[in-house]
């Protein structure tokens, strides 16, 4: 086995600020599940055994609605199967030190901001590296999540609801970007939100449960984009911004 280029310490450098984001984030996941009528025992053991913002939150719904088990499944494949995509992308930057037991460990903490750090180092990622990376926003993650379940059991609830709301803040803050920029994004997002209001409060909808709602408005709005913008239609519009832009200046 090479030298690994990059050390255990350089990653847990890189993976600090990102534990310091999902701190504060995860905190309003936490005051989700006490307000639910869970325990902070409960939320810990969700953060712990997880590591997802958007699937703990639609797996937190299911669970409270005691929706049955292929719901809780199918929920958890349609929101983080980008997570499989990840990890196959992974595969091209990672050294001879990720052997198959290694490879199982680590892909449990692969998230959005893990995956975009590891992906642009100039050289090849080791497990000493990686495993730096995935420490602190794992103990980010589950901390806040903590603090807030004992937070929402001490606070008002006028506090707790107000503190509530910081992980809906992080979710508008991931699809409002790309949805100014891309119309493919922009129609799924909205195309989503519109059939999940009709799901919501349309009384012809009252016997499906809040989990196979989001399956059904996710899949729909993401194949509506799909259909109505291709990949390739994408690629031409932003070379064309480009070009456009180029000239101006």
């Amino acid at each position: 086995m090479k030298n690994q280029v990059y050390s255990f310490r350089e990653g847990v450098r890189d993976g600090l600020p990102i534990g310091l984001g999902y701190l504060s984030v995860s905190f309003g996941f936490g005051i989700a599940v006490v307000a639910a009528g869970l325990s902070p025992l409960v939320a810990a053991l969700i953060s712990m055994t997880n590591e997802t913002s958007a699937g703990q939150l639609a797996g937190l719904g299911v669970i409270v609605s005691c929706g049955p088990l292929i719901e809780m499944i199918l929920t958890q494949l349609v929101i983080n199967i980008r997570y499989s995509l990840m990890g196959i992308s992974l595969t091209q930057r990672l050294d001879d030190s990720f052997t198959t037991p290694w490879r199982l460990l680590l892909s449990f903490s692969i998230t959005d901001e893990i995956f975009a750090v590891a992906s642009t180092k100039r050289e090849r990622v080791g497990t000493h590296y990686f495993s730096g990376l995935c420490t602190l926003p794992y103990v980010g993650w589950t901390l806040g999540t903590v603090l807030g379940a004992v937070a929402g059991t001490l606070l008002p609830p006028i506090i707790s609801g107000a503190l509530g709301i910081m992980l809906y803040g992080m979710f508008l803050a991931i699809i409002i970007p790309p949805a100014k920029k891309q119309r493919g994004v922009l129609v799924a997002v909205l195309a989503a939100i519109t059939l999940s209001c009709l799901f919501r409060y349309l009384p012809l909808f009252d016997f499906l449960s809040d989990g196979f709602a989001l399956i059904i408005s996710a899949v729909l709005g993401a194949a509506l984009a799909a259909w109505l913008f291709p990949a390739e239609d994408d690629a031409r519009d932003t070379e064309t911004t480009a070009g456009e832009v180029t000239e101006h200046e």
